[in-house]
């Protein structure tokens, strides 16, 4: 993987994983999203005062992308065909 240091990091991948994955599997859907919303807030809040603020803003906007990947995801499964295909397959959605 090459590095990026807004979507990939080098120093947050270790093994075969990067560090949100293991962030993502070790919370709810809940808690993930809190996640996502306090390091956009935290990327805006301090991109004046570190020296990249192209990088710190670009790095928020990672964030909102991953923070409305979840809420598509939701929003796609609470359609009621949608769900009611799901849980007829077996799945439950929490």
């Amino acid at each position: 993987m090459n590095h990026d240091s807004v979507k990939h990091p080098s120093h947050y991948t270790t093994g075969k994983i990067e560090c949100i994955e293991a962030i993502k599997e070790s919370m709810t859907r809940p808690e993930y999203r809190g996640y996502l919303k306090g390091q956009v807030m935290k990327y805006i809040w301090r991109y004046q005062h570190k020296g990249k603020p192209l990088e710190d803003l670009q790095k928020a906007a990672q964030y909102l992308d991953w923070l409305i990947e979840e809420v598509t995801q939701d929003d796609f499964m609470e359609n009621p065909l949608v769900k009611a295909a799901y849980e007829k397959m077996g799945g439950r959605h929490e």
